[in-house]
């Protein structure tokens, strides 16, 4: 982090403080000036506009008619870094993000202050175990003056927030000067496991210096015998009856009856031999899961969209499923004008590279993106694909997220229960 002098303004009034002490009474005139100077300070905040989830909608709360935060000095929320002074976290902070909140953070002039609001702010929140994105304390990446926890906390602890900071500028001065805070840099921990045997050390002191005074009880009460709790019975609820969906489009029969005949080696997901009985009990509301060879998946793409039989023209979705010795390739096909739909998945083995297969973006606009994120979250490359590259994560993240054997200390906690 670069350095961040103080203000012009703060620079004369120190300047001007110690010309003053050198006559008489100037002391006096010196400090009851830097009180003044600080008292406004403190109470002519300008936060700046950002707010990245949940908390920020209480932040909005407290800075609206109801609360008005304009009452306790927080005045005007400025869009530009370089005319505020206080930075609200309001909500997750993922690391993609973190270089352009110290951007923002470098360019406001100092002296200038910010309050963490939030549980996921502060630590991650939900988001401390099993996640390779979220930073795990706001903190680590710009100093905090102020807390705020709670998931999310109410907009009078946010005004409770802004006074304490407040205060903290009130007795700033020359005797106690402004300056940029410490970041933590301690390693993660896992604060769950930690806690637990905490607690089952304390039990287990507490069994022990209890273990005469229960054995004494049993001298005393040979016949005693602790009270259960009486059950309650269950009641017994009528089960919902499940309204037919109306058919719409082809049957799942006939679609596969149609695929079959131009492509025999189709199966159905799970019910390889699935007698046509089956397939038409599935209903409408389940779209038919088919399984197409890898060397058939894009031709049997094409067909989908061309034939004027299924007319298969708008992708919904292109995903990926991590089976560990394999990925599955799933892409969900939906027919515009007669409502039928239709998942396909593909099977892609796994090598040393990690695994390829054809993309599908001439056919389908929609596939480009749907591919791109499958390569930066599972590392699956799409051949002849025009522009694959991430676009979620920084280009130089070790691994891809979603594959089940993704391991990185420096970012994820494992999650131990």
């Amino acid at each position: 982090m670069g350095v961040i002098h103080e203000n012009t303004s703060s620079v004369l009034a120190h300047q001007a403080g110690e010309i003053a002490e050198k006559l008489p009474g100037g002391a006096t005139l010196a400090r009851s000036v830097e009180m003044l100077v600080a008292w406004g300070r403190a109470n002519s905040l300008w936060p700046l506009l950002y707010g990245t989830s949940c908390c920020a909608i209480e932040m909005m709360c407290t800075g609206a008619s109801r609360h008005d935060w304009a009452r306790f000095g927080v005045e005007v929320a400025r869009a530009s870094a370089r005319q505020a002074d206080l930075i609200i976290l309001a909500g997750t902070i993922v690391e993609k993000m973190g270089d352009n909140l110290l951007t923002l953070y470098e360019q406001m002039p100092g002296p200038k202050y910010i309050i963490a609001m939030g549980s996921c702010t502060i630590t991650g929140g939900p988001f401390y175990y099993d996640s390779y994105s979220v930073i795990k304390g706001a903190d680590r990446l710009v100093p905090v003056d102020v807390f705020i926890p709670g998931c999310p906390p109410r907009p009078e602890a946010l005004f409770y927030g802004i006074m304490q900071l407040q205060e903290k500028i009130k007795k700033e001065g020359r005797e106690i000067p402004w300056e940029i805070g410490e970041l933590v840099n301690t390693p993660f921990i896992d604060t769950f496991t930690e806690t637990q045997q905490d607690w089952d050390a304390l039990e287990k002191k507490k069994d022990e210096e209890l273990a005469e005074a229960k054995k004494q009880f049993k001298r005393d009460n040979p016949d005693y015998k602790p009270p259960k709790p009486a059950r309650v019975k269950k009641a017994k609820l009528p089960s919902p009856t499940r309204k037919r969906v109306a058919n719409q489009g082809i049957s799942n029969w006939t679609l596969l009856q149609t695929l079959q005949k131009k492509f025999p080696g189709l199966t159905v997901h799970d019910h390889p031999d699935a007698t046509p009985k089956e397939v038409a009990e599935l209903g409408t509301d389940v779209p038919l899961d088919l399984v197409v060879p890898k060397e058939q998946y894009r031709e049997v793409v094409q067909y989908l969209k061309d034939s004027k039989e299924l007319g298969l023209e708008m992708l919904i979705q292109l995903t990926c499923v991590d089976w560990k010795e394999y990925f599955d390739v799933v892409v969900h096909l939906l027919s515009v004008e007669d409502g039928h739909k239709l998942f396909l998945r593909c099977r892609v083995e796994k090598d040393e590279d990690g695994a390829e297969i054809e993309t599908i973006s001439d056919l389908y606009p929609a596939a480009d993106w749907h591919e791109r994120e499958v390569y930066d979250m599972f590392g699956v490359r799409f051949t002849n694909h025009p522009d694959l590259r991430r676009m979620y994560l920084k280009e130089n993240f070790p691994g891809h997220p979603l594959c089940k054997d993704f391991k990185d200390s420096s970012r994820v906690i494992v999650r131990p229960y």
